[in-house]
């Protein structure tokens, strides 16, 4: 099971501090990079205006901590990164607790849960923490420390590109923006880099595939500042991937358009590998798929996911980990669902038989020389298949027209390609 391995990935990239910049994602895309080597690693100046944009400044933290009336040391950055307010500014001093109380925060609903806070274009710092800890601290005078910097540095993001026989482009995106959280966004970069790996491993794919590890938002829209002309021109389909780790559920969400080629595959996969798929709409979008499907972008990308972000109890906060959201079986099913989506794109050809009228199968040897109940069967589906080989009508609407799932007609097309009594009307 190939979720055991990506697991493992994820159990490694854990404990570093992501955020939209800074030194944790640059060594979780040098570790993605140990597995992909030809994946290239950008960087962005601070400053530089994208679109409406301006890419931020970096941020990096050595340490952060409180030390309680007591001298209890807690909310240590250093054990749990996500202790710290994202892009918390540097401050060290003795304050009332009265003061500190302005710079906390708790999840009274989840009491032990700490919550996952950021402030990226708001300076000021703070602490997360969980209720049930909040409510054990007493008035006094508490010390607080922040060694953090922001400073004109640089956005980075990982590219792969994987050259097929097509210039039309097959797109994959996730991020890497996000500190110790599981579903959340460990299982999207992990899951995509086994994707990654098995597409290098196909000897040729008929379409290219453009393939990033971003940032979230902020990293989309620098990527799409430098490239969106290029990319309208050559995606074909694609998926933004995020939330594939758990073993809840499996969802969709649509592009803006709702039905382009990404929408169909989606849709179809999720029915056959769970008839009881939660359908979102637009409306509910929160992610990437926002900057990608945007007016004047108009990409055609969709969502595979498991459990929805913003829908399960554990999203965004210390409980979504690997201990009791994200599971091997979780991820394997993320990474399964994704990967027949792709194949389904690659296989969805149009196909038209080469003789007129319904062929003589005898003489190919297509026909079983022993009649069972099972023969009848294959034969029905080769007759029925062929019946829709008209050059018009892709394999995914005749799969949808036969009711199969469109990965039980592959073996069928092999067999009648072989055969010469069909072929790609291109």
């Amino acid at each position: 099971m190939i979720g055991k391995n990506i697991y493992k990935f994820a159990q490694e990239l854990w404990p570093i501090n992501r955020s939209i910049t800074g030194k944790g994602t640059k060594e979780t895309l040098k570790l993605i990079k140990q597995h992909l080597p030809q994946l290239k690693i950008n960087s962005v100046p601070s400053g530089t205006n994208v679109f409406d944009w301006i890419v931020p400044k970096e941020w990096d933290v050595k340490e952060a901590y409180i030390i309680t009336p007591s001298g209890e040391k807690i909310c240590d950055f250093l054990k749990n990164n996500l202790h710290l307010v994202g892009y918390s500014i540097s401050f060290e001093g003795e304050i009332s607790f009265d003061e500190l109380k302005k710079h906390l925060y708790t999840l009274p609903d989840q009491p032990n849960a700490t919550p996952y806070i950021t402030s990226y274009y708001e300076e000021r710092w703070g602490f997360c923490l969980s209720q049930e800890q909040f409510d054990t601290l007493e008035n006094g005078s508490y010390k607080v420390v922040i060694k953090s910097t922001l400073f004109d540095g640089e956005l980075n993001y990982g590219e792969l590109l994987i050259k097929g026989k097509s210039d039309k482009e097959i797109f994959l995106s996730t991020y890497i923006c996000h500190p110790s959280m599981a579903n959340n966004e460990l299982s999207g970069p992990t899951v995509v880099t086994f994707l990654a790996k098995w597409l290098q491993e196909i000897n040729e794919t008929d379409f290219s595939y453009r393939i990033i590890f971003i940032p979230e938002t902020i990293g989309s829209i620098t990527y799409l500042s430098k490239n969106y002309k290029d990319m309208k021109n050559k995606i074909f389909a694609g998926f933004n991937v995020s939330c594939v780790g758990d073993d809840r559920a499996f969802s969709y969400l649509p592009s803006r358009n709702g039905k382009t080629i990404s929408d169909m595959i989606a849709k179809h996969v999720l029915k056959w590998i769970d008839p009881n798929f939660i359908k979102y709409s637009w409306l509910d979008r929160g992610s990437d798929e926002r900057q990608y499907c945007a007016p004047g972008i108009d990409l055609p990308i969709a969502s595979i996911l498991r459990t929805k972000y913003g829908k399960y109890p554990e999203y965004h906060t210390s409980l979504d980990n690997l201990e009791n959201v994200v599971t091997p079986k979780g991820l394997d099913g993320g990474y399964w669902a994704i990967r027949k989506a792709i194949e389904a794109i690659e296989k969805n050809k149009k196909y038209k038989i080469t003789v007129l009228c319904e062929p003589q199968m005898g003489k190919r040897g297509l026909y079983p020389t022993l009649s069972t109940k099972g023969t009848n069967k294959e034969v029905l589906l080769m007759m029925n298949f062929i019946s829709f080989c008209d050059g018009q009508t892709s394999l995914l609407e005749i799969a949808e027209s036969l009711n199969l799932p469109i990965w039980e007609l592959y073996e069928l097309v092999d067999k009648l390609e072989s055969h010469s009594l069909i072929g790609v009307n291109e």
